[in-house]
C-alpha cells in the first residue's frame, strides 16, 4: 500500500511540474511575441493645411512659430509619390507604406513654384543655414582699390552664344555720399552695341545676379574682350564712370560644362584724347635676385590702321637692347581688326643689375599687310637717362625703385625708326 502511495503522488507531483512548466513557457512565449508585435495604422493621414502636418504629430513641430516675415523656402513632396501613406515612428522619422496602385490621390495644397506645380508643401528650408562663406582673399581689398567685380561666363557651342553673368560689386568710391551704380557690358572689338544691367539704388556694394548673352561664333571666340564699365547715376540723372574691367578671353577654355567664376578689381579709364598715333599701355617689373626684367603688354588704343578691316592682325614686339645692340625680341599675338586692342601677355628678359644702365626696352606696334610687309604704326621706347626722357624715363627709374613689383603706366607712340 505505502509503495501504490509513493508511486501515486509520484507521478501526480511529475504531472504538476509538467503543467508548470507549460504554463511557464506559454507565458514566455506570448511576451516575446508582444515586443514583436506593432499596432498598424489603418487610417489614412489626413492633410490639414499648406503645411502638411502630420496626423497626431503637433503642428508646432513642423512649422516653428514666428512674429517676423520668414525667409524660409518650402520643402516639398514630388506628385510622384502623393499616392502614398506616412507613418509616424516613435522616434518622428516618417516611413512610406506601400499604398494601392490604383488609388488616386487627393488634391492638396499647391505649391507656389510654377516648375514644381502639383507638389504639397511639408516644411520649410532656412537659406541661411546653407550659405558658403565668401573667400578672404577675395576680400582683401590693397590700398588704393576703386571696387571689385565678379561675374561668370559659360560658352555653348551648339548655339554659338557666350553667357555671362554678373554676379556683384564691392567696395565702390562714388564722387558722392551715395550711389546708384548700374554696368555696361560690351563685347570688343564691338563698341557701338552693349548690354545694360538694372541699377542698384543707394548701395555701395550691389548685388546684380543677372544673366546677358552675346551671340558669337567659335571661330572668333578667343579674339573677343570682354568689358565692364560700371556708372553711377547722381540725382540729376548723369552719368559717371566708376571704373572699367579688361577680360581678354583667349587665354580661356570655355565648355558647355565648364562655368568660370571671376572677380577683377575695377580700374580707372584714361580720359585723355590719345595720341597722333596711339597708345600702349605695358607694365615692368625687375627682379634682383633672379635678374629678370618682366614686360606685360596690356592694351593699346587709338591706333590709326592702314586697312580696315577684321582680317588686319595688329600685334606688339618687345625687344631687349643693350648699347644700342639688338638682345632678344619677343611678340604677342595678333588682334583681328581693332585699333584698340588687349593683349594681356607677359614676357620675360634675362638682365643683370649691372646692365640696367645700359639696357632698354623698344615696344613696337605692327600691322600685317596682305601682300606687303608690316606696317609700324608706332612705337615707344623706355630706359635709363642714355636713352630716354620724360614719362619713359620715370616709368624705367620707378621700376628699379620698387624691385618684384609691377609698375603700370601708358606711353603715346610715335613714328619715329
Amino acid at each position: 500500500t505505502e509503495q501504490a502511495v509513493t508511486v501515486a503522488g509520484s507521478v501526480i507531483g511529475g504531472i504538476l511540474l509538467f503543467v508548470l512548466i507549460g504554463i511557464t513557457a506559454y507565458l514566455l512565449w506570448k511576451k516575446f511575441c508582444h515586443l514583436l508585435s506593432y499596432e498598424k495604422l489603418t487610417s489614412p493621414v489626413k492633410r490639414t493645411n499648406a503645411n502638411a502636418s502630420f496626423q497626431d504629430q503637433p503642428t508646432s513641430e513642423i512649422q516653428p512659430k514666428s512674429t517676423s516675415r520668414s525667409r524660409s523656402i518650402p520643402f516639398i513632396i514630388p506628385p510622384t509619390l502623393h499616392g502614398r501613406d506616412w507613418v509616424n515612428l516613435t522616434n518622428q522619422e516618417q516611413v512610406q507604406e506601400d499604398s494601392d496602385p490604383y488609388m488616386i490621390p487627393q488634391s492638396g495644397p499647391r505649391s507656389s513654384f510654377h516648375s514644381l506645380a502639383g507638389a504639397y508643401v511639408v516644411g520649410t528650408i532656412n537659406p541661411d543655414l546653407y550659405k558658403f562663406p565668401e573667400d578672404k582673399s577675395e576680400m582683401e581689398f590693397p590700398e588704393g582699390n576703386i571696387g571689385r567685380l565678379w561675374f561668370s561666363i559659360e560658352y555653348e557651342h551648339e548655339s554659338e552664344r557666350l553667357l555671362v553673368s554678373l554676379i556683384k560689386v564691392r567696395k565702390l568710391q562714388p564722387p558722392a555720399d551715395s550711389c546708384s551704380p548700374f554696368v555696361k557690358i560690351y563685347l570688343l572689338p564691338d563698341e557701338r552695341s552693349y548690354l545694360q544691367s538694372k541699377t542698384k539704388r543707394k548701395t555701395l556694394n550691389p548685388q546684380f545676379d543677372e544673366n546677358f548673352v552675346f551671340q558669337v561664333s567659335s571661330k572668333m571666340l578667343l579674339q573677343r574682350t570682354l568689358k565692364f564699365l560700371v556708372y553711377h547715376v547722381d540725382k540729376q540723372k548723369k552719368h559717371h564712370l566708376l571704373g572699367q574691367v579688361i577680360f581678354p578671353l583667349k587665354n580661356e577654355t570655355l565648355t558647355d560644362d565648364n562655368k568660370l567664376v571671376i572677380w577683377r578689381d575695377l580700374e580707372k579709364e584714361n580720359l585723355e584724347p590719345p595720341s597722333d598715333y596711339g597708345d600702349i599701355q605695358f607694365s615692368l617689373s625687375y627682379n634682383d635676385y633672379l635678374g629678370r626684367l618682366t614686360v606685360v603688354v596690356l592694351r593699346a588704343r587709338g591706333l590709326k590702321l592702314q586697312e580696315e578691316s577684321h582680317a588686319v592682325g595688329v600685334y606688339v614686339k618687345v625687344s631687349l637692347m643693350n648699347h644700342n645692340k639688338f638682345i632678344k625680341s619677343k611678340k604677342t599675338a595678333a588682334v583681328l581688326g581693332s585699333p584698340n586692342p588687349v593683349y594681356n601677355e607677359t614676357f620675360s628678359f634675362k638682365a643683370d643689375q649691372t646692365e640696367l644702365d645700359t639696357a632698354s626696352l623698344s615696344l613696337s606696334v605692327l600691322q600685317n599687310i596682305k601682300g606687303e610687309k608690316t606696317h609700324l604704326l608706332g612705337r615707344v621706347v623706355v630706359g635709363p637717362f642714355m636713352y630716354t626722357r620724360g614719362k619713359e624715363l620715370e616709368h624705367w627709374n620707378e621700376m628699379i625703385s620698387k624691385p618684384k613689383e609691377l609698375v603700370k603706366r601708358w606711353h603715346a607712340l610715335c613714328h619715329s625708326m
